[in-house]
């Protein structure tokens, strides 16, 4: 669908709690309702509290072509570049594949942030890298995953919980000189990180359980997350 994606509307009655395992997508979708990112997760757990979903290396993703550039290069010139296509609206998304590290994704419904944590190789095993707090919209459910809007900004906080630092400030000083962050969007993150510290500091939410989360491990029985399996269950698949 090219530059032309958009969110899919989903009626009320469509929304529903997902199952564990069950292949989800979540979507970055700018304010025009045109998809920025998709990404396919597995479900880990529903609850009230929040809806916790995963990836490893091989799951399907789609990313703004330039932003896909900047990753693979490691070139942040390129994530200049892909803001600024946002800002002016003409992007295009290319397919790839996450790669290199597990994903833990816990992500309460009315929050502006979500927190997640990244394992990577360790041995035979895996071991917790690091958290990482990103700033983003609260939950839009839809019939096969979730909506939301990376804000830019993050919060890099170590393994141990002791340490912690604000990540892409420049980045986030830029978006917003670009109007992509609104006014209203940027004190909804002001007091999102007053909040994410305090949750730390109180050592709440996914921090009450750091030590069980640290230690999650990916199930090997779940093929990576694709995301046709997702939109393939939707009421209003494409």
């Amino acid at each position: 669908m090219g530059n032309h994606d958009l969110a899919r509307p989903v009626e009320e009655d469509a929304v529903r709690g997902f199952g564990v395992g069950e292949t989800v997508v979540r979507r970055d979708v700018h304010r025009t309702g045109r998809v920025w990112s998709e990404h396919a997760l597995r479900v880990v757990a529903d609850t009230d509290e929040a809806l916790v979903t995963a990836c490893a290396p091989g799951a399907e993703v789609r990313w703004a072509a330039l932003y896909a550039k900047a990753r693979d290069s490691g070139d942040r010139s390129s994530r200049t570049d892909a803001f600024d296509a946002l800002a002016q609206g003409h992007w295009d998304l290319t397919e790839a594949v996450w790669q290199e590290t597990d994903l833990l994704l816990w992500k309460p419904p009315a929050t502006w942030f979500s927190v997640n944590a990244f394992f990577v190789p360790d041995g035979e095993g895996r071991r917790l890298r690091n958290w990482y707090v990103n700033f983003e919209h609260p939950t839009r459910r839809t019939a096969d995953g979730f909506g939301t809007f990376d804000l830019t900004v993050d919060l890099l906080i170590g393994p141990d919980l002791a340490r912690w630092e604000w990540k892409d400030e420049d980045e986030y000083a830029h978006v917003r000189r670009l109007g992509i962050i609104s006014d209203a969007e940027h004190r909804a993150v002001e007091d999102a990180r007053d909040q994410a510290l305090a949750m730390l500091a109180a050592r709440a939410g996914i921090f009450a359980q750091a030590d069980r989360w640290a230690h999650w491990t990916w199930e090997p029985s779940w093929p990576a997350p694709r995301l046709s399996d997702a939109r393939r269950r939707a009421p209003h698949g494409e």
